[in-house]
């Protein structure tokens, strides 16, 4: 089945469910001035409220366009009124389309569904390179100064969301949310068994100690 991204940036992000739709499943996140909430699958479709808490909707939108991991996703303004003027300004940041909300997880559906079942969406990123680490999306396999890293599937998830989330401290919470493991749920132990097993195949690699622990607040992967 294939998987295709919804960002919103409400609480929704983190209340709607993921729906099946025939062999695409839609899966949604919150989006933050810090990025996606979530790891980053698929086509990408972001959802913009016009009036944010840190930012306006506007520069979110040119936050998107920018950043390599989202540059290419389908992006919907969400207006608060049928304004001639906002919806040129939409489209001037970057935005593709607008709809007037608010909006509930039905209407979002309806709209990225009318997009062709997720495949008009450009994917995420093929290839990710941070420093002597590349990871590619296609071949599910990540290199270290081109030696091969060797990972089982949710090292390999894991490895992604570090990198994509370089220098910034992530909790377990965090990892468990950006992996989409919140249901079922699953023991935060789980996480440090991941991350033992991730830092063993990276020293194998000879990549040393990326991933550093964080007393009482998590864990981060220095990118210098």
């Amino acid at each position: 089945m294939s998987v295709t991204t919804i960002l919103m940036t409400g609480d929704d992000g983190d209340v709607f469910g993921d729906f099946d739709h025939g062999d695409v499943q839609y899966v949604f996140g919150r989006l933050t001035p810090a990025g996606p909430g979530r790891l980053i699958e698929g086509p990408i479709c972001a959802f913009i409220d016009w009036v944010l808490t840190d930012m306006s909707g506007l520069e979110m939108c040119r936050r998107l366009r920018a950043d390599p991991r989202t540059s290419s996703a389908h992006i919907t303004m969400i207006l608060e009124s049928c304004d001639a003027e906002d919806k040129r300004r939409a489209l001037a940041a970057g935005a593709d389309d607008y709809i007037v909300g608010p909006v509930d997880r039905t209407a979002v559906l309806d709209r990225v569904l009318a997009l062709g079942t997720g495949r008009s969406g450009t994917a995420a990123l093929k290839t990710f390179t941070l420093g002597e680490l590349e990871i590619d999306m296609d071949a599910l396999q990540a290199r270290w100064a081109d030696k091969p890293i060797s990972l089982r599937p949710n090292e390999f998830r894991l490895l992604r969301y570090f990198a994509e989330n370089a220098d910034r401290v992530l909790s377990r919470d965090d990892l468990i949310e950006g992996l989409g493991k919140q249901e079922p749920p699953i023991d935060e132990r789980t996480v440090d068994v991941w991350i033992g097993r991730l830092r063993r195949a990276l020293r194998a690699a000879g990549a040393g100690e990326p991933i550093r622990t964080v007393r009482s607040l998590g864990y981060v992967y220095d990118s210098h």
